[in-house]
């Protein structure tokens, strides 16, 4: 395989809605490229990027996947991404690695709620974006209103430099060419064939409209260049090679976002795609310097007075520089074992290359050193600044890592993966499923940065959480299938907390005589409550000896076991304190045991005074939905005894945040996708505890056993 220079690489990455078309339309690419023999298809499996066995099933990308184009001297890369709301983090990932992405908007359907949001990723990203409406062959293509009201529909949202540089061309026979308005030639095509165009004459029913929309788009780019305007006034417009390096300029300084026409399922118009992203795309090098991190060392030698890790810095795109990388996936191959992908950040990176890993301090030989088309590699002797690759078998090296020549350490930072919105209960089938669960979940983790498994201290259940139902679901098939680990899923323990409300005092006195030394232990306790979060206070308020010192831990250690299992329904009772202000002893008969016997008495006698209520876990929740779902929204979790907290609008979009208990959304999740046809997402955390009102505690207390604690008095 060619080697290609920093200048010869475009990474490109595919993000839009679910079924915009997004892994068809990078099938329909590798194959007009003759990357592929046929056009591979999503329903079978056979399409480059989807690959994984749960997405096959499933009918739906839920992690980033590689493949490349060669294409006219040129390579591309392209980084096929979920477009299922609960992924989005998936897609926003994705734009790391890349130069410029591809908004893919569904020709039916136009923007949806996905769509909106990856738009929003790649300009926080500050990512060049080309508008691609992919399905053109759909007989509802341009919506209700047509073309114009879906071009109109863009620039409402994403302003008027939204422009298109093609025409679509679409009569009786469907969808079958487009119209460049750069060069005003026009491509045929033939529909399910190779996606390569041919040449022709412009249909004479679009001569006029081609002639307007290409001026749009002289002027655009004229805008803001005032060599450019003088020579469109004096003109009338702009010699093409000018218009052509203009335009360039353009995107990839933002001002312009291109809109173009495709059928992925057809194959029409992606010869064209490709020759678009090779003039247009901004190479790697074109992009500016990555921003890092430096380590203290190099800033004290630049003259920075920051601390290590906090300096921000800039490493510039370039073979001159010191050789780094940084890995931005991690896939468990059941036969090649852990592959780490990385984009070269800087300097030149030859195969057996050994490097050192900035992030843990190791040595990683980059052995078999290769390109990745979908799950399959193909080897390469070296890879060039701004380009990606992949490695197999690094020892230690994570997704996240920054990896590179001794001596010259950067660290560059992926964007933050979001907090888990689900939480479920895993219990393993057979004792051998739970030898073998947790090293199986540990390689899944590596690979979905955002799968998490602890066991809950309060509840002792295993517990995963995950981006939500579907995703926790395949997170539990893979367990079986690669790794023949079998679970059960159930709906996490709610973990309520007991408190109190009101005041008490009390006396805990335990005595036993059973012949020989026998036991007393004799306290007096005062129990009052705390603010919320504030946990247990224990005060010691003994004067005079009545107990002797060595003994108070003990009441204390009583009345610490007592209250972890609870009162009313044997859950944890927090944010009190107890004064122990009294008692007594006996010179034989006293030791730790009876006092930590009387101090659980003590207790269980305060707590029968001091007004015990039972408290819930309440949740901070986000949701993200499209305005026409707000009101079923702020309903329903209205019936959840929810509070919302406020609203705000971004476009076309209603953030909602509210406070709602966790017991009533546990199943939020699917709930949430029913109500707004998966338009919607959400995202959650636990807030505080607040007091469960009285009829839900009744109807928890009857569910509960009551704790019984065996003492003698």
């Amino acid at each position: 395989m060619k080697t290609y220079q920093g200048s010869e690489i475009r990474n490109v990455a595919v993000v839009g809605h679910a079924q915009s078309g997004k892994t068809t339309l990078i099938a329909a690419l590798l194959h007009a490229a003759k990357m592929t023999p046929t056009q591979g298809r999503v329903a079978d499996g056979s399409a480059v990027t989807a690959y994984d066995e749960e997405e096959v099933a499933r009918g739906l990308t839920m992690q980033n996947a590689l493949a490349f184009a060669e294409w006219q001297g040129v390579k591309i890369n392209f980084v096929d991404t979920p477009g299922f709301h609960m992924f989005t983090h998936e897609a926003r990932a994705a734009l790391l690695p890349v130069e410029s992405a591809i908004i893919l908007v569904n020709a039916q359907n136009g923007v949806e709620a996905v769509t909106e949001r990856v738009w929003r990723f790649a300009e926080e990203a500050q990512v060049p974006r080309v508008v691609v409406v992919n399905q053109m062959d759909h007989p509802k293509a341009g919506g209700g209103g047509g073309l114009s009201a879906l071009i109109e529909d863009l620039h409402d949202r994403w302003g008027r430099n939204c422009v298109p540089v093609q025409l679509p061309i679409a009569d009786a026979d469907g969808f079958h060419g487009v119209v460049d308005l750069v060069t005003m030639t026009s491509y045929f095509y033939t529909p399910g064939g190779d996606g390569r165009g041919k040449t022709g004459e412009m249909p004479a029913a679009l001569a006029a409209q081609a002639k307007a929309a290409h001026e749009a788009l002289v002027e655009l780019v004229a805008e803001g260049k005032d060599e450019l305007m003088e020579e469109f006034f004096e003109k009338g417009t702009i010699p093409e090679e000018h218009l052509v390096a203009a335009l360039h300029e353009a995107i990839r300084e933002d001002r312009i976002f291109p809109v173009l026409f495709t059928s992925g399922g057809m194959n029409v118009a992606t010869d064209h795609l490709l020759d678009f992203l090779k003039v247009y795309a901004p190479a790697p090098v074109e992009r500016g310097a990555i921003p890092v991190r430096l380590p203290a060392a190099e800033m004290a030698v630049a003259g920075e007075g920051e601390t290590a890790g906090s300096a921000a810095s800039f490493r510039k795109v370039d073979d001159n520089e010191p050789a780094a990388v940084v890995v931005f996936k991690t896939m468990s191959d059941p036969f090649a074992g852990r592959i780490s992908f990385f984009k070269v950040v800087s300097g030149v990176i030859n195969n057996d290359a050994t490097l050192e890993n900035y992030t843990r301090r190791g040595q990683e030989k980059f052995s078999h050193l290769s390109v990745m088309q979908g799950r399959k590699s193909t080897e390469v002797a070296e890879l060039h600044a701004g380009d990606l690759g992949a490695v197999a078998k690094l020892r230690e090296t994570l997704t996240g890592d920054t990896l590179g020549q001794k001596g010259a350490d950067i660290q560059v930072d992926l964007t933050p993966v979001p907090e888990p919105a689900m939480t479920y209960a895993i219990e393993p089938k057979t004792r051998a499923d739970e030898d073998k669960l947790a090293p199986a979940i540990h390689k899944l983790m590596e690979e979905d940065l955002l799968i998490r498994f602890f066991r809950d201290p309060q509840t002792n259940e295993f517990l995963i959480a995950g981006a939500g139902q579907p995703h926790i679901e395949a997170i539990v098939s893979r367990l079986k299938k690669r790794y023949h680990a079998e679970v059960t899923l159930k709906a996490p323990k709610v973990p309520y907390r007991e408190t109190i409300r009101g005041k008490a005092e009390a006396q805990g006195r335990h005595k036993k005589q059973t012949g020989g030394h026998g036991q007393f232990g004799d306290c007096k306790i005062r129990m009052e409550p705390l603010p919320r979060g504030t946990g247990f206070e224990f005060v010691n308020d003994i004067f005079g000896g009545a107990i002797p010192k060595g003994f108070i831990p003990a009441v204390e250690k009583g009345i610490q076991e007592s209250a972890a299992r609870g009162y009313l329904a044997g859950y944890p009772v927090v944010d009190f304190r107890v004064v122990l202000y009294d008692g007594s002893y006996h010179e034989v008969d006293s030791n730790e045991l009876s006092f930590k016997m009387a101090g659980r008495i003590a207790f269980r006698k305060c707590m029968e005074q001091a007004k015990p209520v039972l408290l819930e876990p309440i949740m901070k929740v986000e949701i993200e939905s499209p305005d026409d779902f707000a009101g079923t929204l702020m309903g329903d979790l209205n019936s959840r005894r929810g509070r919302v907290q406020g609203m705000e609008t971004r476009g076309r979009t209603t953030i909602i945040n509210a406070e709602v208990p966790m017991a009533e959304m546990l199943t939020y999740g699917t709930q949430l996708t029913s109500m707004t046809q998966g338009k919607a997402s959400y995202h959650m955390e636990m807030d505080h505890y607040d007091v469960v009102p009285q009829p839900v505690a009744e109807k928890i207390l009857a569910n509960a056993k009551r704790p019984v604690e065996e003492e003698e008095e």
